[in-house]
């Protein structure tokens, strides 16, 4: 699986584009990001957030594979401001989401819980996304008329970032690429027709 298929397989599970996916591809640092400060109980935070998507099972989960420093990366050097600022918003408002539903933060919630919190965030997100992208689908087609006019980009769900970078990181981490997917470290010759049974990893390679 090599990265632009990973990332449409991303955006596809997200329901749009993958979000700083142009900076990733091309290695560069988006210049226009802003300065965002994590702290260790942030990256804990996100580990967790990262474990309930991709829970460890017969292989390790996302915690396994350092996700909530992955994220850190991501979002201080391929996301825009606004989004960064959402992304971290979005910490907050996760957390008072869990406080909400069951009296506790999210970090002190069963595992239960926690699955049933993000499958009801992971549907808003879905909402919010498709709504904004044809609002800006439409006003982006305004523009083009007029050579001169610029559209301002509302950010994006927070929790659309968090599953995008989830999925992302984990399965390009050593854990998520050897033991999730099957991996051959040096493939050896073509096989166009391989049989296929149903349960089979996907490959790595």
């Amino acid at each position: 699986m090599d990265r632009r298929e990973l990332l449409k397989m991303v955006a596809l599970a997200t329901g749009g584009v993958l979000i700083g996916g142009e900076f990733l591809l091309t290695g560069c640092k988006n210049e226009k990001s802003g300065t965002v400060a994590f702290t260790p109980d942030d990256i804990a935070f996100l580990d967790e957030v990262g474990e309930t998507i991709i829970p460890t099972t017969s292989s390790p989960g996302a915690k396994a594979a350092g996700i909530g420093n992955f994220m850190k990366i991501m979002v201080t050097d391929c996301y825009t401001e606004p989004d960064q600022q959402a992304f971290m918003k979005g910490i907050k408002e996760l957390n008072e989401a869990s406080k909400k539903a069951y009296g506790i933060g999210f970090m002190q919630a069963t595992p239960q819980q926690r699955t049933e919190l993000l499958e009801k965030i992971d549907a808003e997100a879905k909402a919010y996304q498709k709504e904004k992208n044809e609002k800006e689908a439409k006003l982006q087609a305004e523009a083009a008329k007029e050579r001169n006019k610029t559209i301002a980009l509302s950010p994006n769900h927070y929790f659309t970032m968090m599953k995008q970078l989830t999925l992302l990181g984990y399965f390009t981490s050593k854990p998520g690429a050897t033991q999730a997917l099957r991996y051959v470290a040096v493939p050896g010759h073509y096989d166009g027709c391989m049989p296929y049974k149903k349960g089979d990893k996907a490959w790595a390679t």
